[in-house]
């Protein structure tokens, strides 16, 4: 007995031994392939000192001076074109892949610490490290430093989502300004953002990080986005391109999409933001499209996007996108983030054997270069690590009042002469201030309803307050909050609070007003579920009743404010609360912002992006997502083969996604298929009224101009967003019922005043995608031009005739 346990002691310890060398081996792997390469690089290449019309680029030891050289005298095609002409070969396959992800993970010797990516520097020219951070709701770099104490905030602005909801082009623009400021003033040469995916399906994770289930608004509010951004000298890398609907296996799922449901919806939004702002990148996506990865893709990338399109920038892989690092480079894609060892030698290799060619070389370093060129770090600018903070959270708070959606109002908002406001549900005091993964902001601080409702001069119940702490206390460690990748692999989400009825009769009597707050987070890395997440749980069904029904028998008014990144199920409940606030997630001062709505200083304007439906499987694209919210898996994710599945092998909606619901995604879909909602797209109350007259439709050289008359019928000052739709009556092909074409925010029209105002639409624009001679088509014959504030509440529309 003694001889078999000395044996199996001796049989453990080798084993551990063996762990313990295979994580060595692991380890060695990682950071040699993915990780910090540079070195390899920097030993291997003599830098000699280069002066070239007085300007120094290198020191006697090789070192990178700040006064990088600029020619002035000469365009921007000029100088790519000289400095193109001295590379080597070797020099131009380094520049196409970043340097590894060691930045991002705190290491190395980085100017800008959690800057996720770069474009490497060629030292022998001048050329600097551009860096290259997340994200699409401000900038996420590490708030730490080594050896410095101060902390280096960011300002978390309003998830896309909630932008797209104000549908106010202007607000976007100055967003993007500020974002764009930030980033200058942090060293960041392009932020990688905005996103600007359909929101194919309520339950994807990164819906929060979108604008919209539909392609003009998406495009509108993306290009504005990108304008204000790149005003300030900083570029701007949109992504997904694209069909990237889902997190559940993003970096293997097949997207099978008909060709025009891609034109037509996925393809869209992406083709009005290249015409509306070129922006200087493009970020393709992980997943397939009909079988080819999206980064290997020459239809998408050089057919469609460059001579289709006319995109002048470049175009980088997501990170760790693609498999075949010499097929993207041919493809059209130019940059491969975050760079590896393995694409580095794939590339000499295929350069070598002549499989890829040095026209492909230097056509994806001629638009790195490009970009290199643009960049302020090329103009020597001076960044000081300090942006105006106070200056952003300003146009934060604004802009989140903004897209804030009024869904129901029965004369209790805003609330006048009430002081104390009882809080209940936990995110009334924890709220949420944006989504995690590459969204996600280290900001210096999130106000939450609590502390908004107090800068605004109300009292918070004490009961109800008390009984919060005392649910945190009781379950201290849900509180914790996750971070990093745990994040976004478990959102936080903290247990709910139940009432009991002596509970609320307290709370009832000291209270004027109850204001319940649902919360929802998700992000980067997994799909959301049905149940308890877009349905509402048990508990919390039961809060909503218990709360609504006590304060009901006092003769007393509860809200209902939603801080939540996507859509969740409202109708089985929406009869019971007297008012319902979509907050959305609005930023670090989403607490002020909703105080603002709540209190009347600011009257509410914001629009749906998207439908609320009445149950999740009336979406025609439910049988064909994911639904189980499988998590991201990191390691598969890195070491996986791409090689595809034998068929018999594959599994639906994670190998491969059947797009089967066509171009019938949000509105057009419950539209056409005449489906009850709970809320339409572009659905919004105020606490005004507006009156729609004078409409007037003419079509002139090509395009059809519209005028409309909007007064503020109300008594309070107030924004409208008009929508401009057109439909096609008797119709020979399958098309939606209505579409949106335009839309605009009016100024802030005080009670009584009007204004005109005008809009045009190409007639081209009217045209479907036909499949049949794979260009688009224009059906001619009687237009109808609808005017409304939803995609069901048409005020106006007037016919006109297309004749081809």
């Amino acid at each position: 007995m003694k001889k078999a346990v000395r044996v199996s002691l001796k049989a453990i310890g080798i084993l551990i031994l063996l762990l313990i060398l295979l994580a060595l081996v692991g380890w060695w792997y990682v950071n040699s392939t993915f990780l910090n390469f540079e070195k390899d690089y920097a030993e291997k290449t003599v830098f000699n000192e280069l002066t070239i019309d007085g300007h120094t680029f290198l020191d006697r030891n090789g070192n990178e001076k700040l006064d990088i050289y600029e020619d002035n005298r000469k365009s921007t095609d000029e100088r790519v074109a000289d400095a193109l002409s001295q590379m080597t070969l070797e020099e131009k396959i380094h520049l196409l892949k970043g340097s590894g992800i060691n930045s991002a993970l705190g290491r190395g010797d980085t100017a800008v610490p959690g800057a996720v990516g770069t474009i490497v520097p060629t030292p022998r020219l001048g050329l600097p490290t551009i860096y290259l951070s997340d994200g699409p709701a401000g900038l996420r770099i590490a708030p730490k430093r080594e050896g410095e104490e101060r902390t280096y905030y960011c300002t978390a602005f309003p998830i896309g989502t909630l932008l797209s909801s104000t549908w106010n082009t202007d607000l976007v623009n100055q967003v993007g300004t500020a974002m764009g400021t930030e980033a200058k003033e942090y060293g960041i040469d392009v932020i990688l953002g905005p996103g600007a995916n359909i929101h194919r399906h309520p339950l994807c994770g990164r819906n929060f990080e979108y604008y919209s289930e539909d392609p003009v608004l998406t495009g509108f509010i993306g290009a504005a986005m990108i304008n204000g951004i790149e005003s300030q000298g900083i570029g701007t890398a949109v992504k997904h391109f694209v069909a990237n609907n889902q997190e559940t296996d993003r970096n293997f799922n097949n997207a099978i999409v008909s060709d025009r449901a891609m034109r037509e919806i996925y393809l869209k939004g992406f083709e009005i933001i290249v015409n509306k702002s070129q922006p200087w990148t493009i970020m393709s996506s992980y997943n397939k499209i009909n079988g080819t990865y999206v980064p290997e893709s020459k239809d998408l990338l050089t057919d469609i996007l460059r001579d289709n399109w006319k995109f002048e920038g470049l175009v980088m892989t997501d990170w760790f996108g693609g498999d075949d690092a010499a097929a993207m480079i041919a493809a059209g894609n130019d940059l491969l983030e975050p760079g590896t060892k393995k694409q580095w030698k794939a590339l000499e290799e295929a350069a070598e054997e002549g499989t890829l060619s040095e026209t492909a070389i230097n056509t994806a370093t001629r638009r790195i270069l490009k970009l290199v060129m643009q960049s302020k770090k090329m103009q020597n600018y001076k960044y000081v690590n300090n942006p105006d903070l106070d200056a952003h959270a300003k146009i934060t708070r604004q802009s989140a009042a903004e897209g804030m959606v009024l869904l129901k109002n029965e004369q209790v908002l805003p609330i006048a002469n009430a002081e104390n406001i009882a809080l209940l549900g936990v995110t009334s005091y924890d709220f949420i201030a944006g989504g995690t993964g590459s969204g996600d902001v280290n900001e210096a601080y999130t106000i939450s309803l609590e502390q908004g409702l107090e800068n605004a001069g109300y009292t918070i119940n004490k009961k109800a307050k008390d009984l919060f702490e005392s649910h945190k206390a009781t379950n201290e460690e849900a509180f914790v909050k996750p971070e990093g990748l745990d994040a976004m692999t478990n959102p936080y989400f903290p247990p709910r609070m139940a009432y009991s009825k002596e509970d609320l009769a307290d709370i009832v009597k000291s209270a004027d007003v109850g204001i319940i707050t649902i919360g929802r987070n998700s992000g980067e890395g997994g799909d959301r579920v049905e149940k308890d997440d877009f349905l509402l749980s048990d508990t919390e069904q039961k809060m909503i009743s218990d709360v609504c029904s006590a304060f009901r028998e006092a003769g007393k008014k509860v809200v209902v404010v939603m801080n939540v990144g996507g859509v969740i199920e409202t109708a089985s409940w929406k009869a019971q609360p007297n008012a319902i606030l979509l907050a959305w997630q609005g930023g670090q001062e989403g607490g002020n912002s909703v105080a603002d709505i709540l209190s009347g200083k600011v009257n509410p304007s914001g629009k749906l992006p998207m439908t609320f439906p009445v149950n999740l499987n009336d979406h025609a694209s439910n049988a064909n997502f994911p639904l189980d919210g499988e998590p991201i898996d990191f390691i598969k994710m890195l070491t996986a083969s791409k090689e595809e599945k034998p068929e018999d092998e594959q599994i639906k909606n994670k190998d491969y996604t059947n797009y089967e619901e066509g171009i019938y995604v949000g509105y057009r879909h419950f539209d056409k298929a005449e489906l009850k909602v709970s809320y339409p797209f572009g659905y919004g109350l105020s606490y005004t009224n507006f009156n729609y007259s004078d409409l007037n439709v003419q079509i002139e050289n090509d395009t059809i101009s519209i005028s409309v008359n909007i007064t503020n019928s109300g008594d309070l000052a107030g924004k409208e967003v008009v929508q401009v739709y057109t439909s096609k009556p008797n119709a020979t092909i399958d098309r939606p019922v209505k579409e949106l074409r335009t839309f605009t925010k009016t100024k802030n029209l005080n009670a009584g005043e009007s204004i005109n105002l005008n809009f045009q639409i190409p007639v081209l624009e009217l045209s479907y995608w036909s499949e049949t001679t794979s260009k688009w088509e224009l059906e001619k014959g009687i237009y109808r031009i609808q005017v409304g504030t939803s995609s069901r509440a048409i005020k106006l529309s007037e016919d006109v005739e297309i004749i081809i």
